[in-house]
């Protein structure tokens, strides 16, 4: 093994069986060739989540994202359909649009070509003069994208099944729960000084929880109870069960389809590699992540309600107290992580044996590992 190559070092990480398992090797984190792995055979090679389709609501609604470095758009056209495009002019090449927002056209802030929302170009001012011109030439690549179960979920691979196929098992496991009928009711964006995989292992195990969020939900954890059964293909996933002490964590008392112990679990899955999810009778809320450097993250945090509770009169007051809670969560998963950021620049840091609790970690290694091209 070429101990300069950290995918080789993974692959070799990853060749013990999970009993003898031990934390990724810090090159994995920290090496900015190996991020650039990531980029190519990783991010634009996946579906990707860009958030809920609810959050796009009318026709001109639009977000924009960047998957491996290529700026994308992704929109409701007249239509009423979902579309994602490139979000670069075809003239010079200008970023069309930021962030967030509404728009009835789409418009170049350098030299005012316009796009329609499907995508095509509809004005390019003063290129009469130009006889090689053509304008139907010149349209908005597409991308693909797609609803599925109510995330937006966007792809640079052609190739790829859809989410429906790829991830067929996830209904399987939740499809009593129907995602897609959720609604958000928050979404922010945050940049943490912590590596990507570093925040989505984090998400997958609750080992940390007594310690890390021994403020607010850790003391409610008994490690003995605690199982992590084996993942699949594309996603892992545990489940706990919850008391009534957060009234939106199980079902609505008007709720008579969930029956027994479905009233009160509460499911975290991590839809590989980035879309981390955790999923209540009553509320749901998510991270989707993105590298920006090997020591930052870029999130996409968001949340919301069952139908049931968003229709509830009382649904505002109780989602208050629990979006303080998750924030509050939110911040001391912050703070742990950037924690093992720091300690990975240490001279003396060395990845240590994994718990049988963080079999998730173990197996999105696997599944990085998998991805990563044959050293030449």
């Amino acid at each position: 093994m070429n101990i300069h190559d950290p995918a080789a070092e993974l692959r070799a990480n990853v060749a013990q069986p999970f009993e003898q398992a031990r934390a990724m090797p810090i090159s994995v984190y920290t090496s900015e060739s190996f991020q650039a792995l990531e980029q190519d055979h990783v991010f634009a090679k996946s579906w990707l989540c860009a958030g809920r389709a609810d959050a796009l609501k009318v026709p001109g609604d639009y977000l924009t994202m960047e998957i491996a470095g290529e700026p994308v758009l992704v929109l409701r056209d007249r239509d009423g359909g979902l579309r994602a495009m490139s979000n670069v002019c075809r003239h010079r090449m200008s970023v069309l649009l930021e962030g967030r927002g509404n728009t009835r056209v789409i418009t170049c802030p350098y030299h005012a070509w316009t796009y329609g929302l499907d995508g095509a170009l509809r004005g390019a001012p003063a290129m009469d003069m130009n006889k090689s011109f053509c304008k139907e030439a010149n349209g908005l690549p597409a991308i693909r994208c797609t609803d599925w179960n109510g995330w937006i979920m966007v792809t640079l691979n052609p190739d790829l099944p859809e989410p429906q196929d790829q991830l067929a098992e996830v209904d399987d496991l939740v499809g009593y729960l129907d995602m897609s009928r959720y609604v958000e009711t928050f979404r922010e964006d945050h940049l943490w000084d912590t590596n990507w995989k570093i925040l989505a292992e984090n998400f997958m195990e609750s080992y940390h929880l007594p310690m890390c969020h021994g403020a607010t939900i850790g003391g409610a954890v008994d490690l003995r109870r605690m199982t992590c059964p084996e993942g699949k293909a594309g996603f892992n996933y545990h489940h706990i069960l919850k008391d009534d002490s957060i009234a939106l964590s199980i079902a609505h008392k008007d709720n008579m389809t969930l029956q027994g112990e479905d009233r009160y679990r509460t499911w975290l899955m991590a839809i590989y590699p980035s879309l981390l999810i955790t999923l209540t009778p009553g509320y749901f809320w998510y991270l989707c992540l993105s590298p920006a450097g090997p020591g930052q993250v870029r999130i996409v945090y968001g949340g919301g309600l069952h139908p049931d509770f968003a229709a509830d009169p009382e649904a505002e007051t109780h989602f208050a107290t629990l979006k303080g809670l998750l924030d509050h969560v939110n911040d001391e998963d912050r703070g742990c992580t950037e924690r093992v950021w720091r300690g990975m620049q240490g001279r003396l840091a060395n990845p240590g044996p994994l718990s049988h609790l963080e079999r998730p970690n173990y197996e999105f290694a696997r599944w990085i590992a998998s991805r990563m091209p044959e050293a030449l």
